[in-house]
């Protein structure tokens, strides 16, 4: 009788490792989508053991074909996942397997069409809010300087528009602080965003408190212990804030640049310019954001108007 299958009897498992060294270093990929496309690489390559009955290479590997996709994608299902999780998890899949295409030397991997995704329109949250989370954060924090610090992050967000990533990777080098904020973006791609006067000031007393004092190489935000502060810790204190203060829990960190994006465009802003402040790839990313402020208009012209 043969010994089970065991993650370490699939000699492809290299390979997924390889194709995440490739994400990181080849495509720049976040470290958030370096951690979720491997394990759906791992994933796959267990799949497919299973169901051959035998260690997965990458020769056996280039020899997937679409029944055995759709058999992958039907498992996971079985694990709960909705469509926008099987869409991704078939992303993945499909660069996993050109990656190893093009290290086998083989054809490209068999096409399969993926779940529909209905895109789900940002809920932004009204600017007397963002600044009540951020002042709740500051005052629910265990050490005055930890509470600057917190509140500085969640205006940077609000405020500039910055995705969360990207405020934790700010260096000291960004000092002194101006009008404007040079922030790195997805793909190593960089931006410039204004900075409100009140944000900055924000900022200012954080770094004026901070016990860890700022160096140009070295996160500007920190954590409790001096190391670089953490995006958890930056979601647990929205967490914290929307409980005591009664807000939906699809009020994020990443709900306030939401609402950034749409009270600019809800003042007129241009979407070119809007894409630019995001650091949106393409204009359709952006795009959302008008469905979210027809959806406001609508609101008002049914509370105001005498026909509605």
């Amino acid at each position: 009788m043969s010994a089970p299958l065991t993650l370490d009897s699939h000699p492809a498992f290299q390979l997924s490792a390889e194709w995440e060294a490739h994400l990181r270093r080849d495509r720049r990929r976040s470290e958030h989508t370096l951690r979720a496309y491997g394990a759906t690489a791992r994933r796959l390559i267990v799949f497919l053991g299973q169901h051959r009955a035998g260690p997965i290479d990458g020769a056996e590997l280039a020899t997937i074909d679409a029944a055995e996709l759709r058999a992958f994608l039907a498992a996971r299902r079985g694990d709960g996942i909705g469509n926008a999780s099987a869409a991704r998890e078939l992303s993945a899949v499909r660069g996993f397997l050109a990656f190893i295409a093009k290290a086998e030397g083989t054809g490209a991997p068999p096409r399969m069409r993926g779940p529909r995704v209905k895109r789900g329109m940002p809920r932004p949250v009204a600017p007397s809010e963002a600044i009540a989370i951020a002042d709740d954060a500051e005052d629910e924090a265990r050490e005055p300087w930890i509470g600057l610090r917190d509140k500085a992050v969640l205006l940077l967000l609000y405020g500039a528009g910055l995705r969360v990533g990207e405020a934790m990777a700010l260096t000291g080098a960004v000092l002194p602080l101006g009008d404007t904020l040079v922030v790195t973006g997805k793909r190593a791609k960089t931006r410039v965003v204004p900075l409100l006067a009140p944000v900055r000031e924000a900022i200012e007393l954080y770094i004026a408190a901070s016990p860890w004092g700022v160096s140009r190489a070295l996160p500007l935000f920190r954590g409790a212990k001096g190391g670089p502060l953490s995006a958890d810790i930056v979601r647990r204190a929205v967490r914290g804030a929307r409980a005591r203060l009664g807000l939906g829990e699809r009020t994020t960190p990443h709900a306030l640049r939401h609402s950034f994006a749409t009270h600019l465009l809800g003042r007129g802003a241009d979407l070119r310019l809007l894409q630019e402040l995001l650091g949106h790839a393409s204009l359709s990313s952006t795009q959302v954001y008008t469905g979210v402020d027809t959806a406001h208009l609508l609101d008002v012209y049914r509370n105001a108007h005498p026909r509605a």
